[in-house]
């Protein structure tokens, strides 16, 4: 990493203003605003697609009302192939720009322009591009958790079930990988691929604060455990899993692997989903208390944790919190991201 690029320090939502987004709502407030929610989508020609790690009540709401439940990029294809009009994101501030990239015909609302990601907020575009402009050698692969702009700098997108695959591609032409923002999920792909990479030293505020001592004391606790690991997570931790893999690969590994419980270090939003996939399974949070720990997140994203009830029926109320993407920057990437769409067409025509 070169020495003039530094990682800005960020600053995690406080619990008490997440809770002022969204306040508590009795089980008949909750029922009422549902219903109103519903309506207005309806309305207003709108769907609404929602991310794995949002709230239980918008996850069920998507499903309720023919929108989408899963990662951001299939967030946006599934906006991108719906028919309405309006497109309301509940999920953070890169997955509303990935679906108008996408989608740019399309109105993108999301409930708060508040909800971050620590990764794209770690990643500045300004620094970022300066660092490529450092290293023209490179091909440039940057993961979805980026601004826009990032993308459009960027040679190739890439989401977590797709990336070792690509840049296995990318190697076996004989190109030297620039990655970005997540230095653990970059260490994973340069572990399996042996690509020559140069990374650089995001992390995710969830993923890298599961603790290493504390799991295997957990795992102690529960030897029967099967251990779930997104590859954002530090390499200790992955040195212990069962299954490592993105969102939709694990809800998938719950499915198909034998334990009956098991120990999840991921966003315990994807409990939802994945509880939805293997009913008669235990699901346990991978600890991120224990020595070092600071407990930002505490196993779920702060800024996916502002999306809820409240703030969504008060963007299909109001219109506000549409997603603009500069058209010169949409147009740069996409490119990128089509990229990484068609080698994914490309490895399923072959049968991969």
């Amino acid at each position: 990493m070169n020495k003039a690029i530094t990682i800005p320090l960020i600053k995690v939502p406080l619990t008490a203003h997440i809770e002022a987004l969204n306040p508590h709502y009795s089980p008949e407030q909750k029922l009422r605003v549902k219903a109103q929610i519903k309506q207005k989508l309806k309305e207003q020609d709108a769907v609404l697609v929602a991310h794995y790690y949002v709230e239980r009540d918008l996850q069920e709401l998507a499903e309720e009302t023919g929108g989408y439940v899963s990662d951001s990029l299939d967030m946006a294809r599934f906006g991108n192939e719906h028919p309405a009009k309006t497109l309301i994101v509940a999920g953070v501030r890169f997955m509303g720009e990935t679906a108008k990239i996408l989608n740019p015909e399309k109105r993108v609302l999301m409930p708060t322009l508040e909800a971050e990601c620590s990764l794209d907020l770690e990643c500045p575009a300004e620094q970022f591009i300066a660092f490529c402009d450092e290293h023209p050698d490179r091909t440039v692969v940057v993961y979805s958790n980026t601004s826009a702009e990032v993308k459009a700098r960027a040679d190739y997108v890439v989401t977590s079930s797709i990336a070792v695959d690509l840049v296995t591609w990318l190697d076996e032409q004989g190109k030297k990988i620039l990655w970005a923002p997540d230095k653990h999920l970059g260490r994973y792909i340069q572990r399996l691929t042996g690509a020559d990479m140069l990374l650089w030293q995001a992390a995710c505020v969830v993923h890298d604060e599961f603790k290493f001592r504390s799991l295997g004391e957990m795992l102690d606790k529960y030897p029967d455990a099967g251990v779930l690991v997104h590859p954002e997570s530090p390499e200790d931790i992955i040195r212990l899993a069962d299954a490592v893999g993105s969102t939709s690969q694990l809800i998938k590994a719950a499915q198909t692997l034998p334990h009956q419980r098991f120990i999840v270090a991921t966003d315990s939003g994807i409990f939802y989903k994945m509880q939805q996939a293997a009913p008669d399974k235990t699901f346990i949070a991978a600890p991120t208390m224990g020595e070092g720990a600071t407990c930002k997140s505490c196993a779920h994203c702060p800024w996916m944790a502002m999306n809820g009830l409240h703030n969504l029926l008060s963007v299909l109320e109001t219109g506000g919190n549409e997603i603009f993407v500069e058209e010169s920057v949409r147009v740069k990437a996409l490119r990128s991201t089509q990229r990484m769409l068609d080698f994914a067409k490309m490895r399923r025509d072959s049968g991969h």
